[in-house]
């Protein structure tokens, strides 16, 4: 499908859009992230070590390696800071343990065929640095396909910028509708195949921050991969 078809949405958007999903159509957030690490697991052909960050975006990646576990392709997990977790992420941790998974605090390539790149969302204002930035080097030399969730990490999700380090990505499953950056800038090179996936959010919470999304968009097929239009 052509990105001209559909909306994009800016990290402001997916803020508000979040906000409006629980505060006004009382849909939790643990539902959105639930189904969101259902659908970036289906991307992943093969055993996957999943490289978490702290928000939400690593919630995402958390939840992706829980149905990894479940279809035999889990190759291990690994939290940028495992102690400092969001709630939510916290939340998908917990599961992850209870089910006897370790989460260490260094990636281990070994023994994987997919890197999942769930280090950093949409909320990116800085060029990553420090253990992030070290993080997203060793994806990149690794040698591995890589599943990016939502947007690849180091990729200004409204410009499309990677004014640092950024994960090159075989695959990105973005959520929802699009993010801006994947289709201008460095985000055409650093993408990869995009892929959209319904989540379940409300369409009514997309028209409430000016977004007209077609009803028929996820009627048949639950995802499909973006064709971007070089404007």
């Amino acid at each position: 499908m052509s990105s001209g078809q559909i909306p994009q949405l800016t990290s402001a958007q997916v803020r508000e859009v979040d906000r409006l999903a629980t505060e006004r159509y009382r849909i939790p957030l643990s539902w959105l992230m639930e189904a969101a690490g259902w659908q970036v697991a289906r991307h992943c052909r093969g055993r996957a070590v999943v490289l978490c960050g702290r928000g939400n975006n690593g919630g995402d990646g958390l939840a992706a390696a829980r149905h990894l576990h479940r279809w035999g392709r889990l190759a291990g997990v690994a939290c940028l800071d495992p102690e400092r977790l969001s709630e939510l992420a916290a939340q998908q941790a917990g599961v992850l343990r209870a089910l006897g998974i370790s989460i260490t605090s260094q990636p281990d390539f070994s023994g994987a065929q997919i890197a999942v790149d769930a280090l950093l969302g949409t909320g990116l204002s800085r060029p990553a640095e420090g253990a992030v930035a070290g993080w997203i080097d060793s994806i990149n030399r690794s040698g591995l396909r890589v599943v990016s969730v939502d947007v690849p990490s180091g990729l200004d999700a409204d410009t499309g910028r990677a004014a640092g380090p950024c994960v090159r990505a075989t695959t990105t499953v973005t959520l929802g509708l699009p993010k801006a950056g994947l289709l201008s800038g460095d985000g055409l090179a650093q993408a990869g195949e995009v892929w959209v996936a319904d989540i379940g959010v409300p369409l009514e919470a997309y028209a409430d921050v000016g977004l007209q999304v077609p009803p028929h968009l996820f009627a048949m097929h639950d995802r499909f991969q973006l064709s971007a239009v070089r404007l």
